[in-house]
């Protein structure tokens, strides 16, 4: 898991949020961040057009961390760049 990729799906949440990005990192829970289901939702439309990914419905709902999201993406990025 890249620093640049932390930085960057960080950067997306703290932007769509209205946070400070140094408050959200890779050990934040969803939770801890104020982050309820339908600010998840903004932020996965975020994060893919970010990543240029689609984020399958299943998945999403399991991810409850900023570090589930990363790796989350991380692995979608590795299976577009495998195509």
């Amino acid at each position: 898991m890249s620093d640049e990729l932390i930085a960057r799906v960080a950067a997306v949440i703290a932007k769509t949020q209205h946070i400070p990005a140094e408050s959200v990192t890779i050990h934040k829970t969803f939770e801890e961040l104020k982050i309820d289901s339908l600010d998840g939702i903004n932020i996965l439309f975020a994060l893919e057009s970010e990543f240029d990914i689609d984020i399958p419905d299943d998945e999403a709902r399991q991810i409850r961390s900023v570090r589930e999201m990363v790796e989350g993406i991380e692995k979608l990025l590795a299976a577009k760049e495998a195509r």
